[in-house]
């Protein structure tokens, strides 16, 4: 069982076609074998989370707090690092508040 913060590398289906990629991600929760992820990117672009090397990340990337999604255990293939404290707070800060906007 994984820790919520542990990032990962999975096989990821993307929802737009039927490719399949190892793709990094960051596991927000896991329950009956299952885990709720957010992706993470390198394209720094992108809306989210600062993810540097100081926070052990291979590369500077970005965790995608839009971009939330169901894998199962047997899809991890590594585990690469934990977040540190502050970074998970930061995360679940982020998705709590995209979440308070749903109730309005």
């Amino acid at each position: 069982m994984l820790e919520s913060g542990t990032v990962v590398l999975a096989q990821v289906q993307f929802a737009d076609s039927f490719e399949v990629k190892k793709r990094p991600a960051v596991v927000l929760f896991q329950e009956f074998g299952n885990m709720v992820v957010a992706g993470i990117t390198s394209n720094l672009e992108m809306k989210g989370i600062p993810l540097g090397k100081k926070d052990g990340a291979v590369k500077d990337s970005i965790i995608k707090t839009n971009y939330i999604f169901t894998i199962t255990e047997k899809a991890i293939t590594k585990t690469l690092f934990l977040l540190s404290k502050e970074k998970k707070k930061e995360v679940y800060e982020e998705l709590l508040k995209k979440l308070e906007k749903l109730k309005s």
